[in-house]
């Protein structure tokens, strides 16, 4: 056996722990599973005690190599308070708890970024090639889920290294009458400032629905004003008959938002030269796939004038893999074991 690392994944949902054999296999460096648990984030008060419930499961205490968990949240100084959780993590913690000589806090969006770079052909689905040839460069990463993530991967000549964002509080830059309309709808309903998480996320895509209908540009779909009245989120259902195009506003609302995330992730790659590529992550795009085809999703990315084409020539491509995240902990924490 390997050196064993530990890795992790922490949501405001779930926890997800693995310990992997951190292999150097013939086609380059690879992580073995040896185990791993998912846990219900708020059944447990600190990370540290459900920490140590994973680790008693299985003694594997003290032949652990390094760590590296990822967490919804801002790390500064090694240390993290988690978004949606009455947690403080600290790399100190995690060291101690797990016996590692290294452990390394990252942003989720972080991890998930650079398990990015390991992810076989199967976990990913196209939808730009480019004309580059080589995934060398920085590369950016843009996830519309709950909210809006972004990070990114700098390449530096040998290795890429990521980076956390919080770009997804940016402000949002409409780009068309339609767009600057929808700008002046949010405005009136957020009372000023207006991110691209108003706009790409779940709660973003139900934000682009109301404001079709509250403008006046189509009429209300029965089933989804059903569900608003019921006290639901009606992003899912928008999202379904968006899909199947038996709603016109409905499919409206997904290809204005289809079209969107296609131009934020043209301004990340601009604004990070991503020569590397750009991933598409998060839990809606594998979902609407069909949308990002029809919807401009490319046709935006695109549409960066004089630098078209630059953009031409950059990979595009959906992370299908929902286990990114606690991977790329997994790779980091191999890194961290060879220096």
């Amino acid at each position: 056996m390997g050196d064993l690392v530990l890795a992790g994944d922490i949501g405001g949902t779930k926890t997800v722990l693995g310990l992997f054999d951190a292999e150097e296999g013939a086609a380059g460096p690879a992580l073995r599973a040896v185990r791993e648990e998912r846990f219900a984030s708020r059944e447990h008060a600190s990370f540290d005690d459900l920490l140590q419930r994973f680790l008693d499961a299985g003694g594997e205490r003290g032949r652990v190599r390094a760590a590296c968990v990822g967490i919804a949240g801002a790390v500064f100084d090694g240390v993290s308070h988690a978004t949606n959780l009455p947690w403080q993590l600290s790399e100190a913690s995690i060291a101690r708890a797990t016996g590692a000589p290294r452990a390394r806090l990252l942003n989720d969006l972080e991890a998930a970024a650079f398990g990015m770079l390991f992810l076989p052909p199967e976990a990913v689905h196209v939808l730009h090639a480019g004309t580059r040839g080589d995934e060398r460069g920085n590369v950016a990463v843009v996830a519309a889920g709950t909210g809006l993530g972004q990070a990114f991967l700098w390449w530096d000549g040998r290795r890429h290294h990521p980076i956390a964002s919080e770009g997804g509080h940016e402000d949002f830059a409409p780009q068309s009458d339609l767009e600057i309309d929808l700008l002046r709808w949010l405005r009136a309903r957020y009372g000023g400032h207006v991110s691209w998480e108003r706009v790409l996320s779940g709660p973003g895509l139900r934000n682009l629905y109301e404001f079709l209908r509250e403008t006046g540009r189509y009429d209300d779909a029965p089933e989804v004003r059903e569900r608003i009245r019921a006290g639901g989120d009606p992003s899912p259902l928008v999202s379904q008959l968006g899909l199947a195009r038996t709603s016109e506003i409905c499919t409206a609302a997904l290809g204005l938002f289809a079209r969107l995330y296609g131009a934020e992730a043209g301004n990340l790659a601009m604004r990070w030269l991503a020569t590397g590529g750009v991933f598409v992550g998060g839990g809606i795009a594998p979902k609407i796939l069909p949308a990002l085809a029809w919807g401009g999703f490319l046709e935006a990315f695109l549409a960066k004038g004089r630098f078209t084409p630059l953009m031409e020539s950059i990979r595009v491509a959906v992370c299908l893999e929902p286990r990114a995240g606690l991977l790329g902990a997994g790779h980091y924490a191999r890194g961290l074991v060879r220096g």
